[in-house]
């Protein structure tokens, strides 16, 4: 089976330009990282939220990457990107902290 191809929507290729945050990065977590939350809800196409580590200087920093999939196209598209922080999400950024 081929390698889906990668689809970048306006969205999150905006917020990778404001908050400096790279293709490379982004495919480093899709084929690196790992599934936090599943949505097989969403639409068009059910999609999940992945976590990984990329570098930024000599800095490791976590990237979140939600990305859903048409499978019948065989296509990935990310739908946003951003560095999760401390104040939404407990120490490792795999679980949400609660909001009152």
């Amino acid at each position: 089976m081929r390698e889906p191809a990668i689809m970048f929507r306006v969205h999150a290729s905006q917020q990778m330009s404001i908050r400096g945050i790279s293709e490379v990065d982004v495919r480093t977590v899709l084929e690196d990282g790992e599934p936090i939350e599943e949505y097989p809800d969403d639409l068009p196409f059910p999609a999940q939220l992945m976590l990984g580590w990329v570098r930024f200087a000599s800095v490791r920093v976590p990237i979140h990457v939600v990305v859903s999939f048409d499978a019948e196209a065989n296509t990935m598209y990310v739908v946003t990107v951003y560095q999760p922080t401390t104040a939404a999400w407990k120490p490792g950024f795999r679980v949400r902290k609660k909001t009152s």
